[in-house]
């Protein structure tokens, strides 16, 4: 063959090899589209009616029989308790709490969710859910692990060690009980809108009702606001809920991104963006969450607010929180993602340190844990923990008005903390 004959061959060649290539790279983008495709029709069921929520969220109101939950096979049959059986005894005394710890008896300001706009509301026997975009899933970093937490992102008190902290990127400043049987918290959150500085990072607030041990099968529930631009493509307060039997390993996801928690509630959608959130030296806002075992069924119920039920955590779903939690933590994470010992500018809280107080510093109020007996209770031996008291601190106190209580919180990234 001559050389002519020889550069046409290897072109030829060239040429079905990029061809090949082509094919492969529109296959491999095929099969991500149907595999994406695939999770949105899961996470999305079919609305009764649709809600546009000024912040751009879509709110799809899904007949409650239709909801993400009974994706379970072991719900398939599950008939759905609308009520607790009880409720703890105690949760509906409030007439102790005062917007201020020692002054003034302002009552709470109320909250809601922006997607009530012009009284908007989902029908009878339907539930909120916000819908899941094709964007939010594509900044997960993969389809698999989207609406999930990585590994590793529990607090540990005492014994916590070191290396896994600087591995994992998360901080805390909380308050925790442990050492005996607990069946349930409550607490009364502060609700602000700390800055993020990365989008792979988040600040959030919450309460852990956790079982088991800190390895592998850890058991946990959790509640509060959050903010966290990677989740939901913006920087809005919004309240959530997470859980996991197996330290966020395979199992458990934010709000309703899984089958597991039952949403009985037509008036709260998980994920969505909480209004109004408290200002520096201005109108201060919180929220209450309460999370307790129902002694007859054993499923994990949530309250928000005073009256608002929103649902439960089937019993199946745990190992160890099928019988009773082991620690209960109160307080605030993020994410600090800079490399080489650098700190994160990532607010937790208020983005203010404790000591600043009332209006200033973030806050948990009226922190009680649920007794055997279905009682709430005030919680003995309540201790804190915070990996870097430079950067986010936390301070308890008690008082008639507000019980057990703690400021915390911080601004991340200062002279103290490089």
């Amino acid at each position: 063959m001559g050389c002519g004959g020889t550069v046409v061959l290897v072109l030829s060649i060239w040429g079905l090899f990029l061809i090949s290539l082509s094919s492969a790279s529109r296959l491999g983008a095929s099969r991500q589209k149907l595999e994406l495709n695939k999770h949105l029709n899961r996470f999305n069921k079919p609305p009764v009616k649709t809600i546009q929520s000024p912040d751009g969220d879509i709110i799809d109101c899904v007949h409650i029989s239709k909801q993400p939950a009974f994706d379970h096979p072991f719900l398939k049959d599950h008939k759905i308790q609308m009520r607790p059986n009880f409720h703890p005894e105690g949760l509906f005394d409030e007439n102790k709490l005062s917007e201020k710890p020692k002054e003034g008896s302002n009552a709470p300001n109320t909250i809601t969710q922006l997607w009530h706009a012009n009284g908007k509301k989902c029908p009878k026997d339907t539930i909120p859910i916000r819908r899941t975009k094709e964007e939010d899933v594509l900044r997960a970093s993969s389809v698999k692990r989207y609406g999930r937490k990585k590994h590793r992102s529990i607090p540990k008190p005492r014994s916590a060690d070191p290396d896994i902290i600087n591995q994992s990127g998360h901080q805390h400043a909380i308050a925790y009980v442990e050492g005996d049987k607990y069946y349930g918290a409550k607490a009364t959150i502060n609700v602000w809108e700390p800055k993020i500085q990365q989008p792979n990072e988040f600040s959030l607030s919450q309460l852990w009702v956790l079982g088991g041990s800190f390895g592998q099968d850890l058991n946990s529930i959790e509640a509060g606001w959050q903010v966290s631009p990677d989740l939901y493509g913006d920087n809005n307060t919004r309240l959530f809920t997470y859980w996991t039997s197996d330290a966020y390993q395979a199992t458990g996801c934010y709000n309703l991104l899984c089958s597991g928690f039952i949403q009985v509630n037509d008036n709260i959608a998980m994920g969505a963006s909480i209004s109004p959130i408290s200002e520096y030296s201005n109108s201060q806002y919180d929220i209450s969450i309460t999370i307790w075992k129902d002694p007859k069924e054993g499923h994990w119920w949530m309250q928000f607010g005073n009256d608002l039920v929103l649902g439960y955590w089937p019993s199946f779903l745990f190992s160890y929180l099928a019988d009773s939690a082991s620690m209960i933590e109160w307080g605030g994470e993020v994410v600090n993602s800079e490399p080489n010992g650098q700190h994160t500018s990532t607010q937790m809280g208020s983005g203010q340190f404790p000591e600043q107080g009332f209006g200033k510093a973030s806050y948990f109020k009226n922190i009680q844990v649920v007794d055997s007996s279905n009682i709430l209770k005030t919680p003995k031996g309540l201790g804190t923990y915070t990996e870097q008291s430079n950067c986010y601190d936390v301070q308890t106190g008690s008082n008639d008005n507000w019980g057990h209580y703690f400021y915390y919180g911080g601004p991340g990234k200062n002279p103290n903390c490089p």
